[in-house]
């Protein structure tokens, strides 16, 4: 095992897949000399060149476009979007073109491509820097999405991204950049569409993913200080989702809260709640299904107004109380 930082884990996967795949190639903009805006991709130039690590210019619609029809041609491209909020500029060609074309084809056309998007708060970025965009994507059949919160899962997911068939969404989180874990040495992949119990409870099920996980691992150690055992399971990828998981903690438990960092309204756990109810987990719940998810506001830059807006701890806590006391 090694030690490394989330950003460093995004790093190694690339390297990793470059070194393993003449096909891979990366680019974004600033990413080679300068080493990206969160200086993620620093040494990526010195060790593979200008030719595989490429610079943009500031066109998302452009470096996006591209990578569509290099997956087309059978390369394997990784485009990082230097804010997942700028992903929008470039969605014609993700949700409209990448995603699309393998059914409009027959099968025929494949498009494995991934774009890496740093996504979420708390990096005091303003309200155009700091949206979780998860929500926009999931309603377009033929994206997979992935939201890691750890380096292990990072690495794993990241390296599987890249090898698979269709176009995938990797959904960095900002404020994870600088947290540290165990990561396995040499070749390492974990499948996409698999969730995770990152602790194990009786009394209630946290389903989160992202930036929410290590929220919800803090609020898990505080209700066990009350004494309410906390499931905490880590959805990791969004498409697929792991229904599975979710309805068989829902069954063991009886009672779920759902996290996550965006705007409540029309966000993910609208799918985790409807995943629960739709499903016999239903007949198993002692309690309604519930949330827990940022306020319906632009994120403010000023630091304490943005942890108003957004679920921490104590937030996650006391929602979880209030369903264990029905």
């Amino acid at each position: 095992m090694a030690i490394l930082t989330y950003a460093q884990a995004i790093r190694e996967a690339m390297c990793a897949e470059l070194r393993r795949d003449p096909s891979v190639f990366f680019m974004g903009e600033d990413v080679a000399a300068f080493g990206g805006s969160f200086g993620v991709t620093h040494g990526m130039l010195d060790e593979f060149g200008a030719g595989r690590v490429i610079n943009t210019p500031i066109s998302e619609l452009g470096g996006v476009g591209v990578a569509v029809g290099a997956a087309m041609m059978g390369m394997r491209p990784i485009v990082e979007i230097m804010f997942a909020d700028f992903i929008a500029t470039g969605f014609d060609q993700l949700a409209n073109q990448a995603s699309k074309l393998r059914y409009m084809s027959g099968g025929g056309v494949s498009v494995p491509m991934v774009v890496r998007a740093p996504a979420g708060g708390g990096t005091g970025a303003g309200a155009q820097h700091s949206q979780c965009p998860e929500a926009w994507m999931t309603n377009i059949p033929g994206l997979k999405i992935v939201a890691p919160a750890t380096p292990r899962d990072m690495l794993g997911l990241l390296r599987q991204a890249v090898r698979d068939p269709d176009p995938v969404v990797v959904l960095e989180q900002k404020k994870l950049y600088k947290t540290e874990g165990e990561v396995p040495r040499g070749e390492f992949v974990i499948p996409l569409g698999l969730a995770e119990v990152k602790r194990a409870g009786e009394d209630i099920t946290l389903v989160t993913y992202g930036a929410m996980v290590p929220v919800c691992l803090d609020a898990a150690r505080q209700l066990a200080r009350r004494g309410v055992a906390a499931e905490v399971l880590d959805l990791r990828t969004l498409v697929p989702l792991d229904r599975r998981a979710i309805i068989s903690s829902a069954k063991k438990t009886g009672r779920v809260l759902a996290v996550h960092e965006a705007p409540a309204t029309g966000g993910f756990c609208g799918e985790i709640a409807l995943t629960v109810v739709e499903s016999d987990a239903f007949f198993s719940l002692k309690a309604p299904v519930r949330r827990c998810a940022g306020a319906d506001t632009p994120s403010p830059f000023q630091a304490e107004l943005e942890r108003l807006v957004t679920p921490d701890a104590s937030a996650v806590c006391r929602a979880a109380l209030d369903l264990v006391r029905m």
